[in-house]
């Protein structure tokens, strides 16, 4: 974003122009993504008229006259906001979302609402081709998916259609388009960003956050949009601020990091296994001090998580699931799944939380001996996008016993813990399509997360790889 940021204020472009610009990529090549859910032009050139005047007058916000999308689950007033499922195609709410709100305080556009999975696939899905706007496809390789559930945020970024976006994460709709799509998204601590006007599907575990090019286009995006909301009763009295420039290397080089090698060793997919382990030798130049921790391998994080989103978002889509419009939802699997969720029983929800509360003292146990986990985003590359989404044991969060567990289930358990994690990409894989890694914190360490990357960044260029378009 540091480019468009200097052609604005050095007046070579005017914030409607690059709008205008914006709009009109989306409008071209969106589709042949299956990125998009709505331009919303007339508004991007309003927004971004009044941050010419902003401009002019020699305001520096660092997201003035930046143009984004925002997955189509967050509301926009007067736009419609379709969670990506038929049911809901016309639904048009008077009022934006915190997040919206926030980013239109800070001067930023907004260009499209982008595509996702249906109710963010809270059913379950077998198919990418469970949305309202088709599969997700890859900007690295249209047969290939983009990733879900926040699907068009990362081919939308990846894309060059928006130089950020806004995305949401339950158990891995940030990770997954971040890992497949080759970008840097980060999935803040549950209850540090705003989730009001946004569609729910688990009020215990949805997260918002940002996804770019970039740690730092990523930092600037959560500073804008994290922080206390009355609106949200969930919501932390905390903000977001990056570390000090002064003293981040010191902090950097002095963090010790668990990992564990089966991670990759064990679970990584030939296409994926060279680059991750390229880019597990590259951090460890960035910060040296690595040692071996692992999660609990007794514990179903899988699951777990599955039967607290399911349990959670039966309850939230009950009155859609009981009535007439339900089967205009698009994948046979989700509508069995959101039926089946109806009847989790009590004890199985209950016990669910109660391994939650075993889980977050297992990682303040990993988190005495170490500052942060490092594991692969995902260790495979992007599927195709006509393969069905039944999971591979080698991404289950809960492998065979003939494989070492590691942190394979980190996505899962860290989104049971309401921890904060980033995701990067490190290189592609023999196949020509992205592959990353990603970091996890304590609660509310996303400036010391944002700091490693944005330290791994410099002195690496995958973040700055296009596809060929």
């Amino acid at each position: 974003m540091g480019e468009l940021r200097t052609a604005l204020r050095e007046r070579s472009v005017s914030a409607v122009e690059l709008a205008d610009e914006f709009c009109d990529l989306l409008e071209r090549i969106g589709p042949t993504y299956n990125a998009v859910a709505t331009v919303t032009r007339e508004r991007a050139r309003r927004e971004a008229a009044r941050a010419d005047t902003a401009l002019k007058r020699g305001d520096t916000r660092p997201l003035l006259g930046i143009p984004y999308g925002a997955k189509d689950l967050l509301a926009a007033k007067g736009a419609p906001t379709t969670w990506g499922a038929p049911p809901y195609r016309d639904q048009v709410f008077d009022n934006d979302a915190t997040v919206i709100a926030l980013l239109g305080r800070a001067g930023s556009v907004l260009a499209a609402k982008l595509a996702m999975v249906e109710l963010a696939g809270g059913g379950g899905y077998r198919y990418p081709s469970a949305s309202l706007q088709g599969p997700g496809r890859n900007p690295w390789n249209t047969e290939h998916w983009s990733g879900g559930s926040s699907s068009g945020s990362g081919a939308a970024v990846a894309g060059g259609l928006v130089p950020f976006a806004l995305g949401s994460e339950t158990s891995g709709s940030i990770g997954t388009p971040s890992a497949y799509c080759g970008v840097t998204g980060v999935r803040p601590t549950y209850g540090l960003v705003s989730r009001h006007g946004a569609m729910a599907l688990s009020w215990t575990l949805d997260k918002i956050g940002p996804m770019a090019r970039s740690a730092d286009d990523a930092s600037q995006v959560l500073e804008a949009i994290a922080g206390p909301d009355k609106d949200d009763e969930t919501s932390a009295n905390r903000k977001y601020r990056p570390l000090d420039g002064r003293d981040v290397h010191q902090q950097v080089r002095a963090v010790r990091v668990a990992f564990a090698e089966e991670d990759i060793a064990d679970h990584a997919s030939e296409s994926a296994k060279a680059a991750l382990e390229n880019g597990i030798a590259e951090f460890k130049r960035i910060v040296p001090s690595f040692h071996r921790a692992t999660l609990p391998a007794d514990m179903p994080f899988g699951p777990m998580v599955g039967t607290v989103y399911g349990a959670e978002g039966a309850t939230i889509f009950a009155e859609l699931i009981e009535g007439e419009r339900f089967e205009e939802l698009v994948d046979a699997r989700q509508k069995a799944g959101l039926r089946a969720a109806l009847d989790i029983r009590a004890r199985d929800y209950l016990q669910a939380m109660r391994l939650r509360v075993r889980l977050s003292r297992a990682f303040d146990e990993i988190f005495h001996g170490a500052d942060v986990i490092l594991s692969a985003g995902r260790t495979i590359t992007a599927t195709p996008v006509t393969q069905p989404l039944d999971i591979p044991p080698s991404t289950a969060s809960n492998p065979p016993p003939s494989r070492r567990p590691g942190n394979i289930g980190l996505i899962a358990a860290g989104n049971l813990a309401g921890l904060p994690a980033i995701f990067f990409p490190c290189g592609l894989g023999t196949d020509g399509l992205p592959v990353g890694l990603q970091l996890v914190g304590r609660a509310f360490s996303e400036p010391l997360l944002i700091a490693l990357v944005s330290a791994y960044q410099r002195e690496t260029d995958h973040h700055t790889k296009r596809p060929a378009t």
